[in-house]
C-alpha cells in the first residue's frame, strides 16, 4: 500500500464529514468564481482600452454638453489623427420600460475610432450614406427580432420635435458585433445630422468626443492642448485616455474590487476555521494509528508530508469543484447574460488563481494537524486509551 492509497483513505475515512468540508471549500470557490468573473467584467473597459484613443467631455461631467463646433476645431490639433463624437438619445422602443441604449454619432469617424465594433463593409457603408440608418448590435437586434431592412421608431425620453413628438422613424441596415467576447452589443447608433435638424431645442451640442491619436506618446501633450483651446469658455472639457475615463466610470459606481475582496476574505477566513479545526480533530482520531505507523518504521517527516497532502487533496476536490460549478453556470447561462453581461465567464486567468488560493488554502489548513502528526510520540500514541 503507497502514500497515496493511505491519505486516499484517510482523507474519506468518514465520508459525511469529508463531504461537508469538500462542500464548504466548493461554496468558498463557487463565490470566487462568480466575483472574480464579473469583477473582471467590470474592469474589461479599461483592459481593453486602446492606448491612442482619448475621451473629451464636459468639465462638470459626461451628462453636460458641449458646443458641436468643438468638434471641428479639436480635429486641427497636431497629434490627432481621428476625432468623433457621440450623444445620448435616451431611446426605448413601444414601451417605456424596453430601454435601447441609443447614441447619436457620426458614422465615418465613430466606426474609424472604434474599429472593435465590427460591420460588413456593405453595411457599415450603408450606415455611413443612409441618415435615416439604425446600426444595432446583434444582440439587442436578436432581443427585439429585428432584421436589416425593418423599419422601427425608437422614441426618446429626452428629446423631442419641434412638433412636439418623441417619435424617431430608422431603416436598420446594419448589425454590429464586437471582435471580443466582452463588447457589448447591446446598443444602438443613428446619424446625429439626423438627430440634429430634428430636435426642437439642444440643437448643435455633443456629449463627448472620442479622439485617436497617431501615437499614444502626445496624448498628454493632445489632452493639455484641447483642454487649454477650451478653458474659460463657457464649457470647459477633461480630455483622458480612455483607460482612465472607464476607471473612472467604474469608481462612480463604487469599489467593487474591494468588496469583493471582503466577501471572499469572509468566505475563506470562516471556511479556513471549519476546515482546519476539522483536521485538527481528525488527526487527534487518529494519534494511536500514527504511533502504530511510527512503530513500524514511517519517519516522522514522511506523516506531516501525508497529512499535509491530505489537506491539500481536501482543498483541490472542493475548490476544482466549485470553480468548474461556476464556470459551468456562467457558460449555461450565456445566452441570457450576453444582453446585460456580455463574456461574463471564469477565464484561464482566474482558474490560475484559484487554483494558487487552493493550494494556499490546503497547506494553511493542513500545516497545524500536520505539525501535530509529527510530533506524536510512540509511547503516547499506544498509551492513549
Amino acid at each position: 500500500m503507497n502514500d497515496l492509497t493511505l491519505i486516499r483513505k484517510n482523507l474519506f475515512r468518514k465520508k459525511l464529514r469529508a463531504i461537508l468540508l469538500t462542500l464548504s471549500i466548493l461554496i468558498a470557490f463557487f463565490i470566487f468564481g462568480i466575483l472574480g468573473a464579473f469583477n473582471r467584467l467590470l474592469n474589461a473597459g479599461v483592459e481593453m482600452a486602446a492606448a491612442d484613443r482619448m475621451i473629451t467631455m464636459n468639465t462638470i461631467n459626461f451628462t453636460v454638453s458641449m458646443p458641436y463646433a468643438y468638434w471641428g476645431r479639436v480635429q486641427g490639433v497636431e497629434g490627432v489623427r481621428n476625432v468623433s463624437h457621440m450623444t445620448w438619445f435616451g431611446g426605448y422602443y413601444q414601451d417605456p420600460t424596453q430601454i435601447v441604449q441609443t447614441f447619436a454619432v457620426d458614422p465615418a469617424t465613430y466606426l474609424e475610432a472604434y474599429p472593435e465594433i465590427v460591420v460588413p463593409a456593405d453595411q457599415a457603408e450603408a450606415f455611413t450614406t443612409n441618415r435615416t440608418c439604425l446600426m444595432v448590435g446583434q444582440m439587442l437586434a436578436l432581443q427585439y427580432g429585428w432584421e436589416i431592412g425593418d423599419r422601427i421608431p425608437l422614441l426618446s425620453n429626452i428629446w423631442q420635435k419641434p412638433d412636439g413628438s418623441s417619435n424617431w422613424e430608422f431603416d436598420i441596415c446594419a448589425i454590429y458585433t464586437g471582435s471580443e467576447p466582452e463588447i457589448s452589443t447591446m446598443a444602438a447608433y443613428l446619424h446625429y445630422d439626423y438627430f440634429n435638424e430634428s430636435l426642437a431645442f439642444g440643437q448643435d451640442q455633443i456629449s463627448m468626443m472620442i479622439i485617436n491619436t497617431t501615437d499614444p506618446a502626445v496624448n498628454e501633450r493632445v489632452a493639455q492642448e484641447i483642454d487649454a483651446m477650451f478653458a474659460n469658455s463657457p464649457a470647459e472639457t477633461k480630455t483622458a485616455n480612455e483607460a482612465a475615463f472607464a476607471r473612472a466610470f467604474i469608481d462612480q459606481i463604487g469599489n467593487i474590487g474591494l468588496i469583493m475582496l471582503y466577501v471572499v476574505g469572509a468566505a475563506f477566513g470562516i471556511i479556513l476555521l471549519i476546515v482546519g479545526t476539522s483536521l485538527i480533530m481528525a488527526i487527534q482520531e487518529r494519534t494511536k494509528e500514527i504511533g502504530v505507523m511510527k512503530t513500524l518504521g514511517f519517519p516522522a517527516p514522511r506523516i506531516f508530508r501525508m497529512v499535509l497532502i491530505e489537506s491539500v487533496l481536501l482543498s483541490l476536490v472542493g475548490g476544482l469543484l466549485g470553480i468548474g460549478l461556476a464556470a459551468g453556470l456562467l457558460q449555461a447561462l450565456a445566452p441570457l447574460l450576453a444582453q446585460v453581461l456580455p463574456g461574463m465567464t471564469v477565464t484561464g486567468s482566474i482558474f490560475g488563481i484559484a487554483v494558487a488560493l487552493m493550494l494556499g488554502f490546503g497547506v494553511i489548513t493542513g500545516l497545524a494537524p500536520a505539525l501535530n502528526a509529527h510530533r506524536v510520540r510512540i509511547v503516547d500514541a499506544l498509551g492513549k486509551q
